[in-house]
């Protein structure tokens, strides 16, 4: 589908503004903050998802000092990624997939180690709060086990019930390994019937759920109410690549056409 033909489809509803999401500018982000959120904001993005920073904190920057730098530039900080449980190298180390970019592996390396909920949920709650964000987003936690997934339920209930306290909505964005049963059972379905949707929302990525062979718009039928953030991203299927909208085989035709987007922040 032409990207004329996207916009064709957002014009026809009055919908909230589509965000970006940080991650998505990588490393670079942190070789410049400022400029990188002018060009974001020159774009015509209004809504920000922050993530992971080389730099520690958000950017380098304390919650209200990033939450300031972003308002003034006349973007809005709405939510904020944070791994569920500490990484572990998986067995045998980790490989770069096919044709990613490893020119800023040398970055990864110097990165600070990352809060996670498991270890550090007060503490990011507070500084989540401290930035008047919106969402906490746990962007990936075990699930491989039986013993992972109630392990998570746990951790996610628990931050969940805290994020709360402090005004804030828990969310947990899917990649794919959520949908691979463990022990005849989904884990994506045990934190949705496991933990009340009062204390655990979801933030559904279109990508990795189309890959993992799941269908978002039954999703959103049968949970309604259960997903207020969306990532709209593409992918090459059989590779199980991310790539830019409308090059990949995600049916986003299908999806904006039945989905309720107009009550969701959409990030790319």
């Amino acid at each position: 589908m032409s990207g004329k033909g996207y916009a064709s489809l957002f014009e026809k509803f009055a919908m909230h503004p589509v965000g970006l999401q940080l991650y998505t500018m990588g490393g670079t982000i942190d070789d410049d903050v400022n400029g990188t959120l002018q060009k974001i904001a020159a774009i015509g993005y209004k809504d920000l998802e922050s993530a992971f920073s080389i730099k520690g904190g958000f950017y380098g920057m304390k919650p209200k000092e990033f939450a300031k730098l972003t308002k003034d530039m006349g973007l809005s900080w709405v939510s904020h990624h944070v791994i569920g449980a500490p990484f572990v190298m998986p067995p045998g180390g980790f490989k770069m997939p096919a044709g990613m970019d490893t020119t800023r592996l040398h970055q990864l390396r110097s990165m600070p180690p990352m809060k996670n909920l498991k270890e550090n949920s007060q503490e990011i709650i507070d500084s989540v709060a401290e930035g008047g964000l919106k969402y906490l987003v746990c962007a990936s936690i075990p699930l491989s086990t039986t013993t992972e997934i109630n392990e998570a339920i746990v951790i996610l209930g628990r931050s969940g019930e805290a994020a709360k306290k402090a005004g804030i909505t828990l969310c947990y964005h899917n990649h794919t390994h959520e949908f691979e049963s463990v022990d005849g059972k989904i884990p994506y379905d045990q934190l949705l019937t496991q933990i009340s949707p009062d204390i655990l929302k979801m933030e559904l990525d279109l990508g990795w759920a189309t890959v993992a062979g799941q269908d978002p718009v039954e999703m959103f039928r049968k949970s309604p109410g259960r997903y207020p953030l969306w990532h709209v991203k593409d992918m090459i299927i059989v590779e199980k690549m991310p790539t830019e909208v409308g090059n990949g085989s995600v049916d986003f035709k299908e999806y904006l056409l039945h989905l309720p987007w107009r009550a969701c922040n959409i990030s790319l």
